[in-house]
């Protein structure tokens, strides 16, 4: 069975990190979801303005600042996600210690590092 991450915060703008991980994330092979505030598509990526159902999501990797993800946190709760990565300006204690009481393990790393160095 496949598993997703979920790119929260995605950007149609190719400078931003998030687009740029949508493109590594395909670029290895895996599959990609994406969220964020404007509809359109990376990679063959379509990204999405509201939260869906998603299954099977092993990752969800945050590219929102901690107080726009407040609106996020029942939603990635309930997505039952392997583990959350927290890249650079988006560490946020508060949903780490919620995560923690989910059993839902959490990363403060960078998912385009991660990539390169085969640590994803």
């Amino acid at each position: 069975m496949k598993t997703t991450t979920l790119v929260l915060g995605a950007s149609l703008k190719e400078d931003r990190y998030s687009n740029k991980v949508i493109k590594k994330l395909k670029e290895y092979k895996q599959e990609v979801s994406a969220i964020g505030f404007q509809k359109g598509v990376v990679a063959n990526v379509i990204i999405e303005v509201d939260s869906k159902n998603y299954t099977n999501i092993d990752t969800v990797t945050l590219y929102l600042n901690p107080k726009r993800q407040e609106i996020y946190y029942k939603y990635i709760i309930s997505l039952k996600p392997r583990r959350v990565i927290f890249n650079p300006g988006t560490e946020n204690l508060q949903f780490i210690e919620l995560l923690q009481e989910n059993k839902i393990e959490s990363e403060i790393a960078c998912t385009l590092v991660l990539l390169s160095t085969k640590q994803y």
